[in-house]
């Protein structure tokens, strides 16, 4: 069943999509080699919860952190740890905040210090693959139309491998709802969209080849050969015109840029 939302519900989603964009610019703001993920995971928790809002993802299907925490070689899902993140790492950030009934979702990659010009290619082009699947998220195109913009940007051209396994989905009063958005696919395929759809769009991408596996922990997902993987994520609200983003990487740009030991020269 695809939920198609009100107007005052697309504004409440929108606040709690705007609460996850705050935390990831103050995760922005902390991030630097010589810390661990566990402790952003505890800093994402306090400024969540100190802004009125539950975690999302926290013992959802029993995940038992506020963030999904993945570095270098894991996609997606990673468990927060006591291991110290160092200069080159690249860290996938990714969090939920229920508030006033609804969910929001966003996800941002981070390059701690001197990258290389491969990693900062795959961060932009992962970036820029978000938007080109964004702008097609407008009523009368297809699901496919978004899933064909991804893959089009990411595999045709750069040639990474798009995942296959993990989508992009509808979001709400549930953090997952129908419909699926795969970040590869044909156009013109797939649910036609309607003014009042929220889905959250987000590419996984990976240097090398598509194809992952699961770690030990059945969370954390790692691409197969090795290679590091980006991941960036928006909630978006279709619309006639165009799409209505609902969460902001203005502000987590800015940190991003303000913060020495960060990276920000990918884009």
């Amino acid at each position: 069943m695809v939920y198609y939302k009100t107007k005052d519900e697309i504004e409440l989603i929108r606040k709690s999509c705007l609460l996850v964009s705050a935390t990831l610019a103050e995760v922005a703001r902390f991030l630097k080699p010589g810390i661990t993920t566990l402790q952003i995971d505890t800093l994402a928790e306090k400024f969540i919860r100190d802004h009125g809002a539950i975690p999302s993802f926290k013992n959802y299907h029993g995940f038992p952190f506020t963030s999904c925490i993945s570095v270098n070689d894991a996609v997606v899902h990673g468990f927060p740890n006591n291991n110290v993140l160092k200069e080159g790492d690249v860290v996938s950030v990714d969090l939920g905040a229920f508030m006033n009934g609804y969910h929001g979702d966003s996800a941002y990659t981070f390059a701690l210090g001197e990258v290389t010009d491969d990693i900062k290619q795959l961060l932009r082009v992962t970036k820029e693959s978000l938007y080109k699947g964004v702008e097609k998220a407008v009523s009368g195109n297809r699901v496919g139309d978004i899933s064909h913009a991804v893959q089009e940007h990411a595999e045709k051209k750069f040639n990474y491998g798009v995942v296959r396994e993990l989508v992009g989905h509808g979001l709400g009063k549930d953090l997952h709802e129908e419909p699926q958005v795969p970040n590869y696919g044909r156009r013109g395929t797939g649910l036609k969209m309607k003014e009042g759809l929220v889905i959250a769009i987000e590419p996984m991408i990976n240097m090398g080849r598509k194809e992952i596996y699961y770690d030990d922990d059945g969370w954390t997902v790692k691409t197969k050969d090795g290679l590091p993987a980006a991941h960036y994520e928006h909630t978006v609200c279709v619309q006639k015109s165009k799409p209505d983003i609902l969460s902001s990487f203005a502000e987590i740009e800015a940190g991003e840029k303000a913060n020495p030991d960060l990276n920000a020269s990918y884009y």
